[in-house]
């Protein structure tokens, strides 16, 4: 039987067990990953970007099955941020680091092997080494 991911429950828990312990959470994303909609200016040359989720600095924060969703300001910009979880490689604490990172998830229809390359065709010489 093929069960969903357990990283949206993961996630959720971990927010609220890092909010409940007065501390800030933050998420560690991949900006790359299809879906995901996060200002590029603040991505790394990695392609990923930490996102302070705390009730403080993000308002209507959503965590669906799919997704967490919510406004920030960045730079004093009003922005929607869209997320899904296969985007998310870890959720911490930001005063201690305590959290719980994520293996990437395989995608689930991956591309067949690439098939073997034909050998040469053309006969090698032997070759020897003098040994002394």
């Amino acid at each position: 039987m093929s069960m969903s991911s357990s990283r949206p429950y993961m996630v959720r828990a971990l927010y609220e067990w890092i909010v409940d312990n007065e501390c800030t959470p933050h998420v560690l994303v991949s900006a790359y990953t299809e879906g995901t909609e996060v200002p590029q200016q603040y991505v790394n040359e990695d392609g990923l970007v930490v996102l302070n989720i705390s009730p403080t600095a993000v308002s209507g924060l959503a965590m669906d099955n799919e997704a967490l969703s919510f406004g920030a300001r960045f730079g004093g910009v009003p922005t929607d941020i869209y997320v899904p979880y296969s985007a998310v490689l870890r959720i911490y604490a930001r005063e201690n680091g305590q959290g719980l990172v994520f293996e990437p998830e395989m995608d689930p229809s991956p591309e067949p092997p690439p098939k073997p390359s034909k050998p040469d065709s053309s006969p090698k010489r032997p070759s020897l080494k003098v040994v002394k």
